[in-house]
This record gives structure tokens, sequence and C-alpha cells, in this order.
């Protein structure tokens, strides 16, 4: 069987470097850490090498509902610790009587320091404070390196894991039919926009499909998809029920909450 046929084509990289870590396992007899991983890769990995016997699949993002997560690859007689994720919580500390910020405004700081996004886990940002789940070999540099976040004077701080504040995210399921599953049909059904409105929109690089950007109207969406839109929030295809009379499809779909 190609495996090959599970997955997109844009897929497949990951899928080679999956396949690569299981390999290695295998060989060596040790284990492999890697850097953060989005739902869709943690779900091709345990889709690749899940049901293998002889090797040992573990997650871990600093919550039980973080979304980023780090993965080992080990083999089936290692057990591992929660020590072995190499998980750092850094709070960001900033003057909240004066300003505000946003995900988008973090992120953007950590990633001006030179790090890769795969370098840190999820951003939590609450009422007043900051949190960031990152790679422990890097958590120093970042430390020392990240004073600014937009016009905000910030400071990191090392807190333990427990602390965490990331919270499980409620998903408002619903139904509905469609005559298409390319992104902007499926986007200006989702979201109620018109079709003239939801263009621009995916052509400014604004909708992220599985945590990638998508700037093509006629991509095919697939059960199990993730769904972002700047400025409108997220959803995801649950599934795809089958088709109507007309011919339409019946699609099961949550929007966060």
């Amino acid at each position: 069987m190609n495996i090959y046929q599970h997955f997109r084509e844009s897929e497949w990289t990951f899928v080679d470097q999956v396949l690569e870590w299981q390999q290695d396992v295998k060989l060596r007899y040790r284990e492999r850490l890697t850097d953060f991983l989005d739902p869709r890769q943690q779900e091709i990995l345990q889709s690749v090498i899940g049901q293998d016997d002889e090797v040992n699949l573990s997650f871990l993002g600093g919550s039980p509902y973080s979304e980023r997560k780090r993965a080992i690859v080990a083999p089936s007689y290692i057990q591992t610790s929660e020590g072995d994720f190499k998980l750092s919580l850094c709070s960001i500390r900033y003057p909240s009587k004066f300003v505000s910020l946003e995900h988008r405004d973090v992120l953007g700081a950590l990633m001006n320091v030179g790090l890769k996004r795969e370098k840190f886990g999820d951003i939590v940002v609450g009422d007043g404070y900051v949190q960031v789940i990152i790679a422990k070999e890097i958590e120093d540099f970042v430390i020392a390196n990240v004073k600014t976040i937009g016009k905000a004077s910030v400071s990191l701080e090392r807190r333990p894991i427990s602390e965490h504040e990331k919270q499980e995210e409620v998903w408002d399921e619903q139904t509905t039919t469609i005559s298409s599953l390319r992104l902007d049909a499926v986007l200006a059904q989702l979201y109620k926009l018109s079709r003239s409105k939801v263009l621009p929109i995916i052509e400014k690089g604004l909708v992220k499909v599985n945590f990638k950007t998508i700037d093509q109207q006629s991509f095919l969406l697939e059960a199990g998809d993730q769904l972002s839109v700047r400025g409108f929030g997220r959803s995801k295809l649950i599934k795809v029920e089958g088709r109507t009379k007309k011919d339409k499809y019946r699609l099961r779909f949550g929007r966060l909450s």
C-alpha cells in the first residue's frame, strides 16, 4: 500500500520526516524528541507509526488541553516522563493597565529573535496575563532577548508547568448543506459571508487550513480540516455525512466558542 495516498501532496515532506524518525528509532534504539507539532502533524505522526508495536509514541504540550505538543518517538521498552519533553513555561510581564497584547503580537516578537515557530508551543493571552510554552533548550536565549512586544516593554519569567492556564476549547457543532468543498464556498457558508468578500480574504493570506496559509480559492477541503480566518475565528470540518437529493454535501462542522 502506498502510504502517501492517505495524505495531501503538501504533507508528503512531513510524512517522510516521520518515516525517518521511525527508522532511526528502530535501527539505533534511541528516542527522538520532536519540536512542537500542530494538531495535524500530530495526527499524521499517529497515523503513520502509531500502530507500530516496536515504537512507543507519546505527546505533551504542558496542559491536557494543549494544541501544540512535542512528541517522543522511542523504542517500545522505554517509558517517558514529563521531564523528557523538555518544556518550559514563561509568564510575560507587561504594563497591562496601559497596553493590551494579542496572540499575533506575542508570536511576532518571539519569531523576531530568529527562532522558528516549531520551538514554541501554545501562547495563552488572558485578562492581563500572557503565557507561552517554549522548548527548554531555547529558554535562556528567549528570556534574554525578548524585551519588547509591540510598543510594550516586557520581561519573561520562568514558571512551573503546573501553572499553565490553557483551558479546554469548546466547539459549537452545527450541520449545513453545501454545493462544493472548495475553500471559498465553505468559508462563505460557515462564516455567513458573500463569495465577493471571501475572495480577498483568501488572496491576502488571511486563511489557514490545518495551520498552513492557503491562498487558493479552489483548494478542496476534507473532513477533519481545521480552518482559521483572521478576524473571523476558527472552525473545523468534522464530517461529510453524505449527499442530499439535490446532490449537495451534508456537512457537520464546528465553530470555536
